[in-house]
């Protein structure tokens, strides 16, 4: 099947499907590491959250390094990504 790419009140279009832009990619992403790492501390994702953005991880690690964390595998993500994590918090109670 031929793919039909368009652009219809500002948003691309792919054979009648809408497409996120970038901007929600790197959203969908971000929830994506919000979810893993929360199933790798086994604790919810809403308390997850809370604690990466205590520590801004969203802004200082996660958007900044979309481009080279998406291209990774789930597992290598979620480590950065609890890896990160701890290292602000270490330093936020030091």
């Amino acid at each position: 099947m031929e793919k039909r790419q368009y652009k219809k009140n500002g948003l691309m279009w792919e054979n009648g499907i809408p497409y996120p832009d970038s901007t929600e990619l790197r959203n969908i992403f971000a929830a994506s590491c919000v979810e893993s790492a929360a199933i790798a501390e086994n604790t919810t994702a809403v308390e997850m959250y809370r604690r990466m953005r205590a520590v801004n991880l969203f802004a200082d690690f996660i958007y900044p390094c979309y481009e080279t964390l998406h291209t990774q595998s789930r597992t290598i993500v979620t480590e950065d990504v609890l890896e990160a994590l701890h290292n602000r918090e270490k330093k936020d109670t030091l």
